[in-house]
């Protein structure tokens, strides 16, 4: 699949808060997806996708399965800074398609794999503060994006990736799948049409505690096939512990028994906020026409109050848990309420519950054909960058504000904090080390 003179996609999409949002009405796209399908009618003739995969670990490793699912894909490369998860990669994938192990193609450096021009596309699932870089990288390469969520470790990061995505021309999608479930669908829809009546109110529960703690594991011998140095990239350095990157074996077969705790701490990600924030902050903006846009201002977890983000339409939205402690999104209007769950819809009208034909749990793989329908089409998917990038800023807005303990008014247009914020200013980015730069 050559990438030469691809057809640009639409700017004007783009620019600034989207009219649709604008409106309180954003666009509902229907994925009709169950079983694998063929796709067809590319612009440009194409019918297959080839697949490299940067990060060979847990999430990455459920992603693969999925794509394997799609007849247009074709897996052909991987890269990971571990060496037991490159030859797990080389197994499954040889396995899949009937080649020797010795005839999968795998890398230490993702820079070596985005110089392959068998490559279209490549997945990202690799620890957030990677994110960027990487997908920055891609873009420069032509090579479109399949990225997990949080789209960024940074603000700043965020930005950057919105530009090189437009300026390249390519399709990046974010691994926000709640966006492919019926139910949150549905909700959206309920919402947006009006039934529980003018929004005030969104409660949007990610888990307790919200943001991260300070690194506190204790150091363990680095394994002698992992690429510690790598794996660290621009982040300052901390010691290895296995939980960090969770170890696996070939012989006996076993695979990751839990996920990386780099997640959880402030010296390398962010919190429940960023890792279930960029699902259920996704699914709450969205219903409320925020999408493209953001809060105006910022209230901290403090005392007996929860963090609270309030958006200049009037709405509030909070971080907080409500029946029992659901993952999930409640919507409150003046006329009643709806929340809904991975799987799970509640109504305060019984008329609202989910029709049992739009009853689902989460449809994964219609999420990654989702991504390589939009490679072929050459369109945007569900969740395209600046989406990601929106979602992706509320969290770390609502980190900054638990950080620095107080309010914080946040200019989403410009995306600046207002009355020049000198201090929450800094936390839009850090200083990379070990020489890396944001080169965008």
């Amino acid at each position: 699949m050559k990438k030469k003179n691809k057809p640009g996609l639409s700017r004007r999409k783009f620019i600034g808060a989207s009219a649709l949002s604008a409106a309180g009405l954003s666009f509902l796209p229907h994925l009709g997806f169950g079983k694998p399908q063929t796709l067809t009618n590319s612009p440009l003739g194409i019918s297959k996708v080839r697949l490299g995969f940067i990060g060979l670990g847990r999430q990455s490793y459920g992603i693969m399965n999925g794509m394997m699912n799609i007849p247009n894909v074709e897996i052909i490369a991987g890269c990971d800074v571990y060496g037991v998860k490159r030859q797990r990669f080389q197994y499954a994938v040889s396995e899949r398609y009937g080649k020797k192990p010795a005839d999968v193609p795998v890398y230490e450096k993702y820079q070596e794999l985005l110089q392959r021009d068998d490559v279209d596309a490549v997945v990202i699932a690799t620890p957030d503060f990677w994110h960027a870089l990487m997908a920055i990288d891609a873009c420069k390469a032509k090579k479109d994006v399949y990225l997990e969520k949080p789209l960024t470790y940074t603000i700043k990061e965020g930005q950057a990736l919105v530009k090189a995505v437009r300026d390249n021309s390519v399709v990046l999608a974010v691994g926000s799948q709640q966006r492919s479930e019926n139910n949150f669908q549905y909700a959206v829809r309920m919402v947006q049409k009006g039934h529980i009546g003018k929004v005030h109110h969104v409660k949007a529960n990610v888990g307790q505690p919200t943001s991260p703690k300070p690194f506190d594991l204790p150091e363990e011998n680095i394994p002698s096939d992992l690429n510690w140095d790598l794996w660290l990239g621009p982040i300052k350095p901390v010691h290895y512990n296995h939980e960090l990157n969770p170890p696996i074996s070939l012989d006996p077969a076993q695979n990751e028994q839990i996920w990386g705790a780099w997640r959880w701490y402030w010296e390398t990600g962010g919190g429940l906020m960023t890792d279930w924030g960029a699902h259920m902050f996704d699914i709450a903006q969205w219903g409320i026409g925020m999408d493209r846009h953001g809060p105006v201002e910022i209230a901290p977890e403090k005392d007996n109050s929860p963090l609270t983000f309030t958006y200049d339409n009037g709405i509030v939205m909070t971080a907080e848990p409500f029946d029992g402690n659901t993952r999930g999104v409640r919507f409150i209007g003046d006329k009643g309420w709806i929340q809904v769950s991975r799987g799970g819809f509640k109504s305060s009208d019984p008329n609202l519950l989910v029709p049992e034909a739009e009853k689902s749990s989460i449809n994964a793989p219609a999420h990654y054909l989702d991504f390589i329908e939009s490679v072929i089409k050459r369109k945007d998917p569900i969740v395209p960058v600046e989406i990601g990038h929106s979602t992706c800023t509320v969290c770390t807005l609502g980190n900054i504000a638990n950080k620095l303990q107080r309010k914080l008014r946040w200019d989403p247009a410009y995306q600046v904090f207002k009355k020049k914020d000198k201090e929450a200013s800094k936390m839009l980015h850090y200083n990379y080390e070990n020489g890396y730069s944001l080169d965008y």
